[in-house]
């Protein structure tokens, strides 16, 4: 038995737009499309607990969270800017015949994770 499920059509998700869906085990899911690369974060700001897809998708492949401004790569997870500090975790993502499925969670990268304990990369540049 397949672990992924959909969730949502491709139709559903235009390039530059995310998506808020919930798992039949009831995992909330921010489904991304950057630039035309459609994945998946959980669906919660790790500082705050606000919904990710109710925030903005940068052109530049970043989530940016609507309450507080934290920011993180979609690609890896990894905070960008705080006040986050801890990475969000990813799901496994597949299309099929025009869905968008959704599989098991990621490990948190090494780097995602590295980048969160050290601190928002952007503020620690400055």
């Amino acid at each position: 038995m397949s672990q992924f499920e959909p969730v949502a059509s491709v139709a559903d998700l235009p390039e530059g737009e995310l998506l808020g869906v919930t798992t039949a085990a009831g995992d909330a899911v921010c489904l991304y499309n950057s630039g035309g690369r459609i994945g998946a974060l959980h669906d919660c700001c790790t500082h705050a607990a606000f919904l990710l897809s109710d925030g903005v998708l940068h052109a530049d492949g970043t989530l940016e969270c609507a309450w507080h401004g934290a920011r993180f790569n979609c690609q890896s997870g990894a905070v960008l800017k705080g006040p986050a500090t801890e990475p969000v975790p990813q799901y496994e993502t597949r299309i099929e015949g025009g869905q968008i499925l959704v599989g098991p969670r990621r490990p948190v990268s090494v780097d995602a994770a590295s980048a969160g304990a050290r601190g928002p990369a952007s503020e620690a540049a400055s």
